[in-house]
């Protein structure tokens, strides 16, 4: 693919994104149905009741997981994409200036950490627009990307296109960014990864981290690999209350110790990826 490869020559193109849903999940407290399903300890509440345990799990990510992550990137003078839920940023101001300030960026991860595929088209609209206005108070900027949480509806991409959306994230299919196009119109698709997200270190009891680093390492030793005739992105999701426990950071340090050795690796935000592609291989090439 001509004119595709990352900017002065870098090889390889390194996504981190650091996942902030604390204060945005389910709760009683919030006036939900029912508690935060997602639970380290696998407790899965039935009744409508508060699960002040996991609530405080989630804002252990607050606490001592964001100040560990912050700090790992400040020291390296790494940017991140945050894919952040609006209203955690709202009842975390310090942790959004933080994150303003050490020139991250923001993408939206919805109004709250809920999942979109129940909603109708106007309420997926007004959901889109309150992450929106939301995250530019907390911020001072528009967000120009979208995470989901996880599931999203047939309605979701179009309703960002027309909300001046510039990118998705909400795909699993590629190494490498690629445009999409809706009702004449395009969005590019920067791919996300879920085998090398964190997320299994509390769904799966029996995956430890030392297990979480090799498979980080070796995706991206494959990737670099294969950027030598072709290029190549990676995506790296942690979050705040998982990856920022103390004997989970210390392989995340390690991934990052080890991937800072390559100088033509290019560790850069999502954004940062869409103006590249955007200007080096515009849709109007490709449709």
């Amino acid at each position: 693919m001509e004119g595709t490869y990352w900017p002065q020559n870098k090889r390889l193109a390194l996504s981190l994104v650091v996942n902030v849903e604390e204060g945005s999940e389910l709760s009683i407290a919030e006036g939900d149905k029912g508690p935060e399903p997602v639970d380290e300890l696998g407790v899965v509440l039935k009744k409508p009741i508060r699960n002040y345990g996991n609530e405080s799990n989630y804002l252990y990510g607050i606490k001592r997981g964001a100040p560990r992550i912050m700090s790992l990137l400040e020291r390296y003078k790494l940017r991140a994409t945050f894919t952040a839920a609006a209203r955690s940023l709202e009842l975390y101001p310090d942790l959004a200036k933080q994150i303003v300030s050490g020139g991250h960026e923001v993408c939206s991860h919805g109004w709250r950490w809920v999942h979109q595929f129940h909603m109708n088209e106007d309420e997926e609209s007004e959901f889109i627009d309150k992450a929106v206005e939301s995250i530019k108070v907390s911020t001072g900027q528009r967000p120009c990307g979208w995470l989901s949480r996880y599931l999203l509806t047939p309605n979701t991409r179009r309703l960002l296109i027309e909300k001046g959306f510039l990118y998705h994230m909400d795909d699993y299919s590629d190494d490498m960014p690629f445009w999409d196009v809706v009702e004449g119109k395009a969005i590019l698709i920067i791919p996300y990864a879920v085998d090398s997200n964190d997320m299994k270190l509390w769904t799966d009891p029996a995956y430890t981290p030392g297990q979480w680093y090799e498979y980080a390492k070796d995706t991206f030793d494959q990737l670099y690999l294969e950027a030598r005739d072709s290029p190549r992105m990676m995506s790296l999701g942690i979050h705040l209350r998982i990856m920022g426990r103390p004997g989970r950071f210390s392989w995340l340090q390690r991934f990052i110790e080890y991937v800072s050795k390559f100088d033509d690796v290019w560790i850069c935000t999502r954004k940062e990826i869409y103006e590249h592609w955007s200007k080096q291989n515009p849709s109007t090439k490709n449709f």
